[in-house]
Protein backbone atom coordinates (compact mmCIF):
# COMPACT_ATOMS: atom_id res chain seq x y z
CA UNK A 1 0.00 0.00 0.00
CA UNK A 2 1.00 3.61 -0.90
CA UNK A 3 2.52 5.62 2.42
CA UNK A 4 0.22 8.48 2.93
CA UNK A 5 1.27 11.97 4.51
CA UNK A 6 0.74 14.05 7.64
CA UNK A 7 0.48 17.70 7.38
CA UNK A 8 0.93 19.52 10.76
CA UNK A 9 -1.87 22.40 10.57
CA UNK A 10 -1.49 25.70 13.08
CA UNK A 11 -5.10 26.54 14.02
CA UNK A 12 -4.52 29.30 15.29
CA UNK A 13 -5.35 30.99 18.93
CA UNK A 14 -8.53 29.81 19.20
CA UNK A 15 -10.81 31.96 17.00
CA UNK A 16 -11.47 29.58 14.29
CA UNK A 17 -11.37 33.12 11.69
CA UNK A 18 -7.95 32.99 12.08
CA UNK A 19 -6.36 29.81 10.54
CA UNK A 20 -4.57 30.21 7.26
CA UNK A 21 -6.44 29.76 3.92
CA UNK A 22 -4.30 26.79 3.39
CA UNK A 23 -4.65 25.73 7.12
CA UNK A 24 -8.85 25.27 6.29
CA UNK A 25 -7.90 23.48 2.60
CA UNK A 26 -5.70 20.76 4.44
CA UNK A 27 -8.68 20.31 6.60
CA UNK A 28 -11.42 19.96 4.25
CA UNK A 29 -8.67 17.43 2.15
CA UNK A 30 -7.99 15.36 5.23
CA UNK A 31 -8.67 11.51 5.69
CA UNK A 32 -7.93 11.52 9.06
CA UNK A 33 -7.60 14.73 11.68
CA UNK A 34 -6.27 14.26 14.56
CA UNK A 35 -6.69 17.28 16.85
CA UNK A 36 -5.29 19.04 20.07
CA UNK A 37 -7.53 20.21 23.08
CA UNK A 38 -7.40 23.87 22.36
CA UNK A 39 -8.26 24.32 18.73
CA UNK A 40 -11.73 25.61 17.64
CA UNK A 41 -14.43 22.56 17.30
CA UNK A 42 -15.99 24.97 14.42
CA UNK A 43 -12.99 23.77 12.14
CA UNK A 44 -13.96 20.16 12.30
CA UNK A 45 -17.88 21.05 10.45
CA UNK A 46 -15.13 21.52 7.19
CA UNK A 47 -13.99 18.38 7.68
CA UNK A 48 -15.02 15.70 4.89
CA UNK A 49 -18.12 13.49 6.05
CA UNK A 50 -16.07 10.28 5.78
CA UNK A 51 -13.27 11.84 7.59
CA UNK A 52 -11.94 10.17 10.75
CA UNK A 53 -11.72 12.57 13.85
CA UNK A 54 -9.21 11.38 16.65
CA UNK A 55 -9.31 13.66 19.47
CA UNK A 56 -5.69 13.87 21.77
CA UNK A 57 -6.21 16.76 24.14
CA UNK A 58 -4.06 17.34 26.74
CA UNK A 59 -5.68 18.95 30.01
CA UNK A 60 -4.16 19.58 33.54
CA UNK A 61 -6.12 16.80 35.54
CA UNK A 62 -7.52 14.82 32.56
CA UNK A 63 -6.72 12.05 31.09
CA UNK A 64 -4.00 12.82 28.12
CA UNK A 65 -2.62 10.88 25.60
CA UNK A 66 1.20 10.88 25.92
CA UNK A 67 3.00 12.30 23.01
CA UNK A 68 4.66 8.96 22.04
CA UNK A 69 0.78 7.41 22.00
CA UNK A 70 -0.30 10.79 19.12
CA UNK A 71 3.55 9.39 17.44
CA UNK A 72 2.35 6.57 16.89
CA UNK A 73 -1.22 7.52 15.43
CA UNK A 74 0.12 9.93 13.23
CA UNK A 75 2.83 6.81 11.83
CA UNK A 76 -0.05 4.32 11.70
CA UNK A 77 -3.15 6.24 9.49
CA UNK A 78 -0.38 7.17 7.86
CA UNK A 79 0.82 3.76 6.92
CA UNK A 80 -2.60 3.34 5.98
CA UNK A 81 -2.44 5.59 2.92
CA UNK A 82 -4.45 8.26 4.70
CA UNK A 83 -3.80 11.85 4.20
CA UNK A 84 -3.51 12.53 8.33
CA UNK A 85 -3.87 16.10 9.05
CA UNK A 86 -2.31 16.81 12.77
CA UNK A 87 -4.07 19.89 13.58
CA UNK A 88 -2.72 22.09 17.14
CA UNK A 89 -3.51 25.25 18.57
CA UNK A 90 -1.31 27.94 17.57
CA UNK A 91 1.49 27.07 16.05
CA UNK A 92 3.17 23.89 15.96
CA UNK A 93 6.30 24.84 16.41
CA UNK A 94 5.75 27.32 19.54
CA UNK A 95 5.51 25.10 22.58
CA UNK A 96 3.51 22.26 20.33
CA UNK A 97 5.61 19.55 20.26
CA UNK A 98 5.63 19.52 16.15
CA UNK A 99 9.08 19.14 16.05
CA UNK A 100 9.02 15.99 17.81
CA UNK A 101 6.24 14.54 15.88
CA UNK A 102 8.45 15.38 12.79
CA UNK A 103 10.90 13.62 14.06
CA UNK A 104 8.80 10.45 14.34
CA UNK A 105 7.35 10.52 11.61
CA UNK A 106 11.24 10.80 9.67
CA UNK A 107 12.19 7.77 11.39
CA UNK A 108 9.52 5.99 9.61
CA UNK A 109 10.02 7.39 6.39
CA UNK A 110 6.46 9.30 6.47
CA UNK A 111 6.25 12.00 4.14
CA UNK A 112 4.99 15.13 6.07
CA UNK A 113 4.60 19.14 5.27
CA UNK A 114 4.11 22.21 8.18
CA UNK A 115 1.63 24.87 7.72
CA UNK A 116 2.11 27.87 10.11
CA UNK A 117 -0.51 29.04 12.64
CA UNK A 118 -1.22 32.69 13.85
CA UNK A 119 0.71 32.09 17.79
CA UNK A 120 -1.48 32.61 20.77
CA UNK A 121 2.22 34.57 22.25
CA UNK A 122 1.38 37.40 20.02
CA UNK A 123 -1.79 37.63 18.71
CA UNK A 124 -4.10 36.81 22.34
CA UNK A 125 -2.60 40.20 23.97
CA UNK A 126 -2.65 41.89 20.46
CA UNK A 127 -6.66 41.36 20.92
CA UNK A 128 -6.43 42.35 23.68
CA UNK A 129 -5.15 45.32 22.83
CA UNK A 130 -2.10 44.66 24.45
CA UNK A 131 1.67 44.92 21.43
CA UNK A 132 4.20 42.74 22.30
CA UNK A 133 6.10 46.02 21.10
CA UNK A 134 6.44 49.69 21.31
CA UNK A 135 8.13 52.11 20.30
CA UNK A 136 9.73 53.85 23.00
CA UNK A 137 8.34 51.34 25.74
CA UNK A 138 9.47 47.85 24.38
CA UNK A 139 11.89 47.26 21.50
CA UNK A 140 12.18 43.34 22.18
CA UNK A 141 10.19 40.79 23.91
CA UNK A 142 10.40 37.05 24.67
CA UNK A 143 8.37 33.78 24.90
CA UNK A 144 8.68 31.01 27.92
CA UNK A 145 6.67 28.58 29.04
CA UNK A 146 5.33 28.56 32.26
CA UNK A 147 5.16 24.94 32.48
CA UNK A 148 8.52 22.94 31.76
CA UNK A 149 8.36 19.21 31.22
CA UNK A 150 7.85 16.98 34.23
CA UNK A 151 11.02 15.02 33.00
CA UNK A 152 13.84 17.89 32.59
CA UNK A 153 17.01 17.15 34.67
CA UNK A 154 17.28 20.65 35.24
CA UNK A 155 14.89 24.09 34.94
CA UNK A 156 15.72 25.96 31.44
CA UNK A 157 13.64 28.97 32.12
CA UNK A 158 15.25 31.55 34.85
CA UNK A 159 12.63 34.09 35.08
CA UNK A 160 14.86 36.37 37.24
CA UNK A 161 17.12 36.52 34.88
CA UNK A 162 15.18 37.23 31.33
CA UNK A 163 15.94 40.91 30.32
CA UNK A 164 13.34 41.42 27.32
CA UNK A 165 11.35 44.57 27.64
CA UNK A 166 8.03 42.13 27.36
CA UNK A 167 7.81 38.48 28.26
CA UNK A 168 5.16 36.63 27.16
CA UNK A 169 4.00 33.56 28.96
CA UNK A 170 2.22 30.69 27.74
CA UNK A 171 0.61 27.73 30.06
CA UNK A 172 1.66 29.73 33.19
CA UNK A 173 -1.76 30.73 34.73
CA UNK A 174 -1.80 27.47 37.41
CA UNK A 175 1.90 27.92 38.30
CA UNK A 176 1.29 31.69 38.39
CA UNK A 177 2.40 32.11 42.46
CA UNK A 178 5.70 31.17 41.35
CA UNK A 179 6.25 32.86 38.44
CA UNK A 180 5.55 36.09 39.87
CA UNK A 181 7.94 35.17 42.67
CA UNK A 182 10.71 34.82 39.90
CA UNK A 183 10.16 37.99 38.32
CA UNK A 184 9.98 40.15 41.78
CA UNK A 185 14.13 38.57 42.28
CA UNK A 186 14.81 40.13 38.70
CA UNK A 187 16.15 43.79 38.83
CA UNK A 188 14.34 44.89 35.79
CA UNK A 189 11.35 44.15 37.82
CA UNK A 190 9.32 45.59 40.57
CA UNK A 191 6.53 45.13 42.27
CA UNK A 192 4.73 48.06 40.07
CA UNK A 193 5.30 46.19 37.02
CA UNK A 194 2.57 45.91 34.97
CA UNK A 195 1.22 42.47 34.56
CA UNK A 196 -2.32 40.91 32.49
CA UNK A 197 -3.24 37.41 32.11
CA UNK A 198 -5.91 36.78 29.11
CA UNK A 199 -7.95 33.84 29.26
CA UNK A 200 -9.51 32.54 26.14
CA UNK A 201 -7.96 35.11 23.96
CA UNK A 202 -9.66 35.96 20.77
CA UNK A 203 -12.83 33.81 21.41
CA UNK A 204 -16.14 34.69 22.77
CA UNK A 205 -15.54 34.00 26.09
CA UNK A 206 -12.31 35.86 26.51
CA UNK A 207 -11.67 37.51 30.01
CA UNK A 208 -8.53 39.79 30.23
CA UNK A 209 -7.31 40.74 33.95
CA UNK A 210 -5.02 43.41 34.68
CA UNK A 211 -2.63 44.37 37.71
CA UNK A 212 0.90 44.04 38.93
CA UNK A 213 3.50 41.58 39.73
CA UNK A 214 2.37 43.51 43.51
CA UNK A 215 -1.31 42.62 43.47
CA UNK A 216 -1.38 39.50 40.47
CA UNK A 217 -1.94 36.83 42.41
CA UNK A 218 -4.60 38.06 44.68
CA UNK A 219 -6.53 39.11 41.58
CA UNK A 220 -6.12 36.43 39.73
CA UNK A 221 -7.40 34.02 42.68
CA UNK A 222 -10.44 36.44 43.39
CA UNK A 223 -11.66 36.38 39.34
CA UNK A 224 -11.49 32.51 38.93
CA UNK A 225 -8.09 32.64 36.71
CA UNK A 226 -8.15 29.42 35.01
CA UNK A 227 -6.24 27.76 31.79
CA UNK A 228 -5.95 28.49 29.25
CA UNK A 229 -4.20 31.91 28.88
CA UNK A 230 -1.51 33.86 27.94
CA UNK A 231 0.49 35.85 30.42
CA UNK A 232 1.94 39.19 29.84
CA UNK A 233 4.59 41.18 31.66
CA UNK A 234 6.08 45.04 31.20
CA UNK A 235 5.09 48.54 30.57
CA UNK A 236 3.00 47.09 26.92
CA UNK A 237 0.28 46.18 29.54
CA UNK A 238 -0.76 49.91 29.70
CA UNK A 239 0.50 51.24 26.44
CA UNK A 240 -2.70 51.71 24.61
CA UNK A 241 -4.84 53.03 27.49
CA UNK A 242 -5.50 56.99 27.22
Amino acid sequence: MMVGKVILVGAGPGDAELITIKGLKAIKEADVIVYDDLISRELLNYAKKDAELIYVGKRKGRHSFKQEEINKILVEKAKEGKLVVRLKGGDPFVFGRGGEEILALKKHNIPYEVIPGITSAIAVPEVAGIPVTHRKVATSFTVVTGHEAEDKKEKQVDLSKLNADTIVILMGITNLENLVNELLQNPKRNENTPVAIIMEGTTENQRVIKGTLGDIVEKAKKENAKPPGVIVVGEVVNVLES
